[in-house]
């Protein structure tokens, strides 16, 4: 995991949107950049970075692309910020 990408990716408030929507359940981009309310570039340009970050993951269903939360980098992302806290 790399801590930096993902908190640099995690900086931009419509990213952590788009991962809130998705924690719904999975969505397409029409549907994500409608609720979003951006254009499909700039969608298309979050949706990369997200990927890249492993954050989200990809499905094709016919002429669709879904996407969808990958909680396991989440899970990975707790368990490391948890070394710095308890006790002394």
């Amino acid at each position: 995991m790399a801590e930096t990408n993902i908190f640099k990716v995690l900086s931009d408030s419509q990213r952590r949107e788009i991962l809130v929507m998705l924690k719904e359940g999975r969505m397409n981009a029409g549907e994500i950049a409608e609720k979003l309310g951006v254009t499909p570039a700039a969608l298309s340009y979050h949706l990369k970075l997200l990927k890249d970050a492993d954050l989200i993951m990809e499905y094709k269903q016919k002429n669709f692309i879904y996407y969808e939360i990958n909680t396991s980098v989440f899970e990975e992302l707790i368990m490391w910020i948890g070394q710095f806290g308890g006790t002394k």
